[in-house]
């Protein structure tokens, strides 16, 4: 009995409805051989090269099907056998010179993982000698060996031994201590971020005193004497010369109190003159800002101390002359101190207000006019008996050239270190979203301090005020 429904036999002995599928046609398996690199010769091309009868390099010849007596691996399908790479020949140009064997000195190579152009990597263990041919593990040139940190910075590799942070381990010596100061001090003379400082951008009161009244006082002096003189022989009454001698020492001793306290009594006005918040203060204003220091793009470092990221550097070196020692300079009296050398930097810097907490950037670097009050700390004192319990000194003073036979000499060092706490004086800018203090282009007058008698000095450029930085805590910002 038929059924309307068509249906057939599995294998099984099942009967199913509908037609048997018809067999598919298998998809033909192409294989390829990788073809080596030519880096562009005819001749090693192979099949290519025979097209245009240019006979064929023998060294470079390779075998497009399986290799006889080859070791095989067993991949993960149905026990078939898999070649990973290709014999390749090792008869160079070079080798029918007579100097390296045959094909038949050559290890033979066809399990492992391929290069790039389908050939199997080799692996060599250094330069031999005699008539093996030396092979690399990969086509590309070998990577660099890195530093123990990981970073690729520019420049050649150097060798020699490695410190724990990964940078060339550099020998101590007097060479390396006088190229490294040199090439510090270059860096820093030539660099125009960097604002020298010398002793005529320090306070004064002969400078900031000024010449025409000083010409003048000493005018009317001279004519008092003359008058007072010329009385007392004509009359015989003392009394005009008395009071211009008496007027004379009153103006001595303002002087020279001036000259012996002036810079104390500059410090101590600017530590009381009223600070400016930053928030409030308005463009072209002269004001005093006190906060705490950031570096710029240039920190400084001390040059005997070694101190690491200064906004502000001083060193300086005085010698003492007795009755018979040599002359620091040509108005060095004897039984005073001298100023041998001097180094003092300043770099832009920032500022963070007490008051506000804005931070402004102050321009003191770039050869601006800045006015220093900085206290320096006596760091070294040297006469010939103890002039070798300081080796560091010696060669401080070696590096520049300096000598130390049977000198008195001291050496004073003051610096601004980040996070220190400072007070600037200066003329406010703003400049689409900076704010910055630059130096005013008039100079500012102190006024006179009665109660302590201190005549006006004028402060010029930016006024930078700090105490011994070895005596105030650090703020770490």
């Amino acid at each position: 009995m038929g059924s309307r429904f068509p249906s057939h036999q599995l294998s099984n002995g099942l009967y199913v409805s509908g037609r048997p599928e018809q067999p598919k046609e298998k998809t033909p398996i192409i294989s390829s051989v990788a073809m080596p690199y030519t880096g562009g010769d005819i001749k090693k091309s192979g099949e290519l090269g025979k097209m245009f009868d240019i006979p064929m390099d023998g060294s470079r010849s390779r075998k497009s099907g399986p290799i006889n007596n080859a070791p095989s691996r067993t991949g993960s399908f149905g026990g078939a056998t898999s070649h990973s790479g290709q014999l390749n020949s090792v008869g160079r140009a070079s080798a029918s010179a007579g100097n390296i064997p045959g094909p038949g000195s050559m290890k033979k190579t066809n399990s492992g993982p391929l290069n790039k152009h389908g050939e199997p990597m080799k692996k060599s263990s250094g330069p031999q000698g005699g008539g093996t041919v030396t092979s690399r593990q990969n086509s590309g040139p070998l990577p660099p060996v890195l530093p123990t940190t990981g970073l690729i910075t520019s420049g050649p590799i150097t060798s020699g031994p490695l410190n724990s942070s990964g940078a060339q381990r550099k020998a101590s010596g007097p060479l390396e201590s006088k190229s490294s100061i040199k090439i510090h001090n270059a860096s820093i003379l030539n660099n125009q971020a960097v604002t020298h400082l010398s002793l005529d951008d320090e306070y004064s009161f002969r400078k900031s005193f000024p010449n025409l009244i000083l010409w003048a006082i000493i005018l009317l002096f001279v004519m008092g004497f003359i008058a007072g003189g010329f009385i007392l022989a004509a009359v015989h009454n003392p009394i005009l010369l008395v009071v211009v001698v008496i007027l004379f020492a009153a103006v001595v001793a303002v002087f020279m109190w001036n000259s012996f306290w002036g810079r104390n009594a500059i410090s101590g006005f600017i530590a009381s003159y009223p600070d400016t918040e930053l928030r409030s203060a308005k463009d072209g204003q002269f004001v005093k800002v006190s906060g705490v220091v950031t570096c710029g793009n240039f920190p400084l470092e001390s040059s005997f101390q070694k101190v690491p990221r200064c906004v502000y550097t001083s060193t300086s070196l005085y010698e003492y002359r007795g009755w018979d020692s040599k002359a620091v300079t040509p108005t060095h009296r004897r039984f005073t101190w001298g100023l041998r050398t001097l180094e003092r930097h300043v770099v832009d810097f920032y500022i963070s207000d007490f008051h506000s907490g804005l931070r402004a950037l102050v321009k003191a670097g770039g050869g601006a006019r800045v006015t220093p009050y900085v206290d320096e700390t006596l760091v070294v004192d040297i006469n010939p008996s103890n002039k070798d319990m300081s080796p560091e000194f010696i060669r401080w003073l070696g590096q520049r050239g300096l000598s130390s036979d049977d000198r008195v000499m001291r050496l004073e060092e003051g610096y601004i270190k980040e996070g220190s706490s400072v007070s600037v004086m200066g003329v406010v800018q703003r400049n689409e979203n900076v704010l910055m203090i630059v130096p005013p282009s008039e100079s500012f007058s102190t006024g006179c301090q009665w109660a302590k008698c201190i005549l006006p000095a004028s402060l010029e450029g930016i006024v930078l005020g700090c105490e011994d930085s070895s005596k105030i805590d650090i703020i770490p910002v």
